[in-house]
């Protein structure tokens, strides 16, 4: 029972995302100097529908990069204004959200909380697993380490020292405390939501 339950665990969608989380987590802490860019992860903030969770924000002079990360793998086929992409693996075909709509959601979030301009915050989806694009992909979709030279990109200066810290020290205060309870929270609203977004698109379609 208890190398059933390990099974499950490895190969469910929590554990895959966790593992990829980690990857990026790695990555950006050898590559991203801790002086330039202040790194927060598994930030939940409160919306106004509710939570959302971001995976990865870095602050520095250049901006604020809010990241999204995937860990799949196979075939990916995308563009940026689909609001489905697609992956293949072998004969096996999956649909899912366009990663870069769901980050927008994200940025939203982060805009507010924050209070600052749109212009200083960035968009980045990372897939961390086996995976290859099949379809060209905009400059802030990126494999693996591929998002720490899209971040480094960004070279010219948008924002002050007080400022970055100021950011910094408002993400720790707004942030909810990672724990357990906040995951169950988030995940039982982000049902929730999801489920009146569907019932709405049935009305309407109905009409």
């Amino acid at each position: 029972m208890p190398l059933a339950i390990t099974v499950l665990i490895l190969k469910s969608a929590w554990f895959k995302g966790q593992l990829g989380e980690g990857v990026v987590r790695i990555a950006a802490a050898w590559r991203l100097p801790t002086r330039t860019y202040h790194a927060f992860h598994n930030v939940t903030l409160e919306t106004a529908d509710g939570t959302t969770q971001i995976d990865h924000i870095f602050v520095s002079r250049f901006g604020v990069f809010v990241v999204e990360t995937k860990n799949m793998k196979g075939w990916i086929f995308g563009s940026e204004r689909q609001a489905q992409w697609t992956q293949k693996i072998f004969k096996k075909t999956f649909r899912f959200q366009n990663p870069l709509r769901q980050n927008y959601r994200h940025v939203k979030a982060v805009e507010e909380t924050l209070n600052i301009s749109p212009e200083v915050i960035h968009s980045v989806v990372v897939f961390a697993g086996d995976s290859t694009f099949k379809t060209p992909m905009p400059a802030n979709v990126t494999k693996r380490g591929g998002y720490i030279s899209y971040i480094r990109s960004f070279q010219d200066p948008v924002l002050s020292e007080t400022e970055v810290m100021a950011i910094s020290s408002l993400i720790e205060c707004r942030r909810l405390k990672p724990s357990w309870k906040t995951q169950r929270r988030h995940v039982r609203q982000t049902r929730e939501r999801h489920s009146d977004n569907a019932k709405l698109s049935a009305r309407q379609r109905r009409q």
